[in-house]
């Protein structure tokens, strides 16, 4: 048997987290085929992002959908803090602050802002502030998510 050997990658139970706690993500180029498979997969056939150069667009350059940047983000927190312990996603205000183009990198800091035991069995309640930032370190959205996490096995 083994479930007595750590496993590897396992995210933060809600015991291992205190409101104030910061991490920074690493950081993701974000490329044209990212974006292709992003649209395939999710039909946001709209025409800032399906063509290049788009007259009718207000952005200049090659705009990303902003559930994209929100995914990636998304990505690093689940492989690095709560794989295996996240349980799911409660609430999530979001707001885009600036465009993310193809060719941009995007980083993050999580912080805590709250931690919530609650009365039935050994789970939490955990809010966290999420700001992304591009390579310049511009600010192009920050969100809020509150998550049900798991806490570690009493047994």
């Amino acid at each position: 048997m083994t479930d007595n050997i750590p496993r590897m990658g396992q995210g933060a139970y809600w015991q291992d987290l205190q409101v104030g706690q910061r991490w920074r993500t690493f950081r993701r180029t974000i490329t044209e085929a990212d974006l292709v498979a992003f649209i395939n997969a999710t039909g946001m056939l709209e025409a800032i992002f399906i063509e290049d150069g788009y007259a009718g667009g207000a952005i200049r350059g090659r705009p990303v959908p902003g559930a994209l940047t929100y995914t990636f983000i998304e990505g690093f927190i689940l492989q690095s803090l709560i794989q295996g312990t996240g349980l799911a996603m409660l609430e999530l205000h979001q707001k885009i602050l600036a465009p993310v183009l193809v060719g941009d990198s995007i980083d993050a800091v999580v912080e805590v802002t709250a931690v919530r035991p609650t009365s039935k069995g050994n789970r939490a309640v955990v809010s966290s502030r999420i700001e992304v930032f591009n390579q310049r370190g511009e600010a192009v959205m920050e969100y809020t998510a509150t998550r049900l996490l798991a806490g570690r096995s009493t047994t």
